[in-house]
């Protein structure tokens, strides 16, 4: 008899726990999901991101000082440009955070162009390091 009792309370307690874990507003999915629209819109921003900051470098490195400092440099121009494309969104991002900087610097007559060249040069070698450690 007291088994029957047990086994009954038991049934009763579990009944009361799912009702309440079901009913708990903050276990419903629907909370927590990402429309596709909102995905679809942040894919679209990611990826004009890194194709504007691609665009940026690979510009850049093709500027007619770029070009003389890649050849000083014995550097293959497009090997280089292919590397560009071969780097994460990050580390694309930063090259172009540089470019920029260097660029905007120049135009402003802080730098020279030997300087310029510098900047380009560790830039190159950075590219080309990043991809060698993949």
């Amino acid at each position: 008899m007291l088994t029957l009792k047990r086994q009954s309370g038991l049934v009763v307690m579990a009944c009361v726990l799912f009702t309440l874990l079901a009913a708990h507003p903050t276990l419903g999915a629907q909370d927590h999901v990402v429309s596709p629209a909102e995905m679809q819109r942040e894919a679209v921003a990611v990826t004009r991101a890194r194709q504007h900051n691609v665009r940026t470098v690979t510009q850049f490195l093709s500027s007619p000082k770029a070009k003389q400092a890649l050849k000083d440099a014995h550097l293959n121009p497009t090997q280089v440009k292919t590397a560009v494309s071969n780097l994460s969104d990050e580390e694309v991002a930063q090259m172009a955070s540089r470019v920029d900087k260097a660029q905007a610097d120049f135009a402003a007559g802080n730098m020279s162009d030997r300087d310029l060249i510098l900047i380009l040069l560790a830039i190159v070698v950075l590219i080309l390091v990043i991809v060698a450690v993949r």
